[in-house]
């Protein structure tokens, strides 16, 4: 394996990205309109992939893959001297959420058989073929209907489907990844414009993330109109199809159990403990001691994904919109896939 080349054929990828997220559709050339057609198959096979959400993450991808991230992440591991199959079972909630999965078995010198997401079938295979092509070197990738003669497996899926996954994999060296989802913790003297970056890491990819934030904890005294003020950015929304149809249904459910909620018209504000929450539904909690929410986050560990607060809450996590931002060193499940595959 050349491993300069294939980051090299990354890095090419990055600067393609970002030339065709640059330019105005009149200025295409060939390789321009494949991409645009991509894109367009992509939203028509699955709406909750719409043009902006796919081009968000292409320009997340654009600015990771560069040869000085892609070699500062890849100092910490070693190749695998010997090369095997690795089955991946793609998830498809958002756009090229297995994209990090593929890289890193392609980059560990392994070969990906990959089971695409019927949600995510069109851009990962038009990447890929892409990197192919920028590098110096054939890279060895496949894409199945059912995992055969592979040596290890990295799966996503929902809670039930993990159970079944973990049983059917018993006998194979696995990653099984489980439902996940992100909280944000307020200590009350946020600006408008770290509101703002919440209603992002709220909201991006219509809130269908692992790393999108489905609850938030807030002092007693925090006046919830500052919420639903941050959220305007995001009025919009309600306009897609889908999202529309959750926000009508979970709204008539609640009306009809008399519940308690809060809203805007386009998301609703909901008083609850549970940690997931429904689409187009936020839960909250208000809190007067910080360590009982230490204490929460410390319980639920396994079903959090990442923490959006303030550094000086003494709280492991991150900043304010940079939920969707994760690192090229940032794991699903905490996980790390490149130490998995340095062994296997």
């Amino acid at each position: 394996m050349n491993i300069e080349s294939r980051v090299l054929g990354l890095n090419k990828l990055s600067a393609y990205i970002k030339e065709f997220l640059a330019k105005n559709s009149e200025y295409y050339n060939e390789n321009d309109v494949e991409f645009q057609q991509v894109l367009k198959k992509s939203e028509i096979e699955n709406p909750w992939f719409t043009a902006d959400n796919q081009k968000f993450a292409l320009k997340q991808w654009s600015e990771l893959l560069t040869s000085g991230n892609i070699n500062e992440w890849l100092q910490n591991y070693s190749p695998s001297k010997t090369t095997k199959k690795v089955g991946l079972i793609l998830a498809g909630n958002i756009p090229l959420v297995g994209l990090h999965d593929v890289i890193s078995v392609i980059l560990s010198n392994h070969i990906p058989l990959i089971k695409l997401s019927s949600k995510d079938k069109m851009m990962l295979p038009f990447l890929l073929k892409k990197w192919s092509e920028f590098s110096e070197e054939t890279i060895d990738f496949e894409f199945v209907e059912r995992l055969e003669n592979f040596d290890a497996v990295i799966a996503t899926g929902s809670n039930n489907t993990a159970r079944y996954l973990e049983y059917y994999f018993k006998n194979h060296l696995s990653i099984i990844r489980k439902n996940r989802t992100s909280v944000a913790v307020l200590k009350g003297d946020e600006t408008e414009e770290e509101l703002r970056l919440l209603a992002n890491d709220i909201f991006q990819y219509f809130g269908l993330g692992c790393r999108n934030v489905t609850r938030i904890f807030i002092p007693q005294d925090f006046v919830i109109d500052r919420l639903f003020e941050s959220f305007l950015d995001f009025k919009e929304i309600i306009n897609h199809n889908k999202y529309a149809n959750n926000y009508d249904y979970n709204r008539a459910v609640y009306l009809l159990n008399q519940d308690k909620f809060w809203d805007n018209t386009f998301v609703m504000l909901k008083e609850d403990a549970q940690l997931f929450s429904p689409l187009s539904v936020i839960n909250f909690s208000r809190y007067s001691d910080l360590d009982e929410v230490k204490s929460f986050i410390g319980e639920n560990e396994e079903n959090i994904q990442c923490v959006v607060a303030k550094n000086e809450l003494g709280i492991d996590s991150i900043q304010f919109g940079e939920a969707q931002n994760p690192g090229l060193n940032t794991y699903a499940d905490n996980v790390d896939t490149m130490k998995f595959l340095e062994v296997i």
